[in-house]
Formats: C-alpha cells, sequence, structure tokens
C-alpha cells in the first residue's frame, strides 16, 4: 500500500492544497520500504485527489483538507486521515500502528471551493 502525507518539510502541512509536497511512503508488511517526494504541482479543485490516486496513493495524511478533496478521495476508496501534526514519517509509523486517527479536521475557510469546481468556475 501507499501512504501520501502533505508535507511541508518534514512535518505534516496544516493546509492540504497549499502544502509544498507529498511524502509518498510505499509499505509492505506493516514497514515503510521506501519514500519518495512529490513537489506540489500546484492547488486546483479536485486536481490533487487524482495527482495522488495515479500515484497509487491508499491513504492520505494531511493537517487540514477541504471537504470537496476528502469527498473525491472517498470516491476513490482513499483513505483520509485529518488532523496529523508533526514529523511526516512518526504520522506514518503511529497510522500504521493503529494510533492515528482522523479528527475529521476541514479547512472551513475553502468550504466553497468545492462548490465552484463542480460549475465550472475558475
Amino acid at each position: 500500500m501507499k501512504i501520501a502525507v502533505a508535507c511541508d518539510g518534514k512535518n505534516v502541512s496544516g493546509h492540504f492544497g497549499h502544502c509544498q509536497g507529498f511524502d509518498l511512503f510505499t509499505v509492505e508488511n506493516g514497514k515503510v520500504e521506501e519514500h519518495q517526494f512529490y513537489q506540489n504541482p500546484g492547488h486546483k479543485p479536485g486536481f490533487l485527489p487524482n495527482f495522488l490516486n495515479d500515484l497509487g496513493a491508499n491513504t492520505i495524511i494531511t493537517g487540514g483538507i477541504g471537504g470537496g478533496a476528502i469527498d473525491i478521495f472517498n470516491e476513490k476508496n482513499i483513505e483520509v486521515i485529518a488532523g496529523a501534526t508533526g514529523d511526516a514519517a512518526e504520522a506514518v509509523g503511529k497510522y500504521l500502528k493503529g494510533e492515528l486517527k482522523s479528527s475529521g479536521s476541514i479547512c472551513h475557510e475553502h468550504a466553497f471551493e468545492s462548490v465552484c469546481g463542480e460549475h465550472g468556475h475558475h
């Protein structure tokens, strides 16, 4: 499985769409085998969930995230763990031990972005 962490430097980003990039951890038999960093390709409504889906991510770990993005991840059967903080690798470790659960932290300041996206306005 692959776990993507929205990162600013080595830490989990508080804003999914505006993070520096994504650290993609490849996990086999409950252990991280490798991880690769991908620069954030840019914030467009609905773009990042598809970008991460194409990378093969099964789970997303982030601080805050907009509801529109969560909906798209849910449609793709990608688990979203929101409300995470601190070191990205430690967050993945906690998740693998079952210690990291989503706090459902949604950025309400971005609440209207998903609405705009559905009508094709940019």
